[in-house]
């Protein structure tokens, strides 16, 4: 059965057939994918209803449906996190770039550094800044409705003790904290309203407003520099994650606004991915 469906999503088109394949059947029977590989292995059989379920999730997965709609959860870093249509599902390079955030709040010398997490989405920045820097105090924010259903589940979930959610718009989030935040960090929209994503899972599934930023794609950018200069005190840290192209715009962006050092670090694949400057 794993070739099968290995087979069915190659021929969709899914980049990673064999990951994906292994990741259903894993859903489905409760298994890990090495346990998943094993059974092939051994050709272990597959009890029918199972197996029904299998071709029925293989089916939605080939007409592109992203797999973590499918099973309803996406792992990021030591998380796993409740997503579905209406919240952005979080990737992996977003996870390089939250260490960059714990990073810096690992280097305060403050009993409780703060962080917050401008448009949150799922809450996947900001409850791993939250679980992985336990004496950390960390603030997030969530526009959308939708994606907030979502949210709050996941906070409800992780239940972190140092985590602080509200529905409202970053652009004037949390007054309360003006010039006490030890990091800024936020993964905005950052598309040119006139692109068109190159993956059909981010194309047809993603919600538009965590994708669209405006005519060139920074107009959340902007945005969240102007809210993070009154959040931050001196010498804290934005951190902005964007599009490999748009680290010299942001640069520039950011040292018009007056951010001291602007620097863009790549992923791992040396991509552009991430900017970062100091208030």
């Amino acid at each position: 059965m794993r070739e099968a469906v290995r087979g069915l999503l190659s021929a969709a088109g899914i980049s990673d057939p064999q990951v994906d394949a292994d990741l259903l059947i894993g859903f489905v029977l409760d298994a890990s994918r090495g346990r998943v590989q094993a059974m092939a292995i051994t050709d272990t059989a597959v009890s029918p209803d199972d197996a029904a379920t299998i071709n029925e999730l293989t089916t939605r997965r080939a007409a592109r449906e992203p797999l973590q709609h499918i099973t309803g959860q996406a792992p990021f870093r030591s998380l796993v996190l409740a997503v579905g249509p209406g919240v952005f599902v979080p990737r992996p390079e977003t996870e390089q770039v939250t260490q960059i955030a714990i990073d810096r709040l690992n280097q305060s010398e403050l009993p409780e550094p703060i962080a917050v997490d401008l448009g949150t989405g799922s809450g996947a920045i900001a409850l791993a800044l939250a679980t992985e820097v336990p004496r950390a105090r960390v603030f997030a924010v969530e526009k959308s409705v939708d994606a907030f259903l979502w949210t709050r589940r996941n906070f409800d979930a992780v239940a972190a003790p140092n985590a602080t959610l509200v529905l409202g718009d970053l652009a004037d989030a949390f007054p309360e904290i003006d010039g006490t935040a030890d990091v800024v960090i936020s993964n905005p929209p950052y598309i040119p309203d006139a692109a068109i994503p190159r993956e059909v899972e981010v194309r047809l599934h993603d919600p538009g407003a965590a994708l669209y930023g405006g005519e060139d794609g920074l107009d959340v950018v902007r945005a969240v520099s102007t809210r993070a200069q009154m959040l931050l005190h001196p010498g804290g840290t934005l951190i902005l994650e964007h599009g490999e192209e748009q680290g010299p715009g942001i640069r520039a962006l950011l040292a018009a606004d007056g951010w001291r050092t602007p620097r863009t670090t790549p992923d791992l694949s040396g991509r552009d991915r991430a900017t970062s400057a100091i208030r």
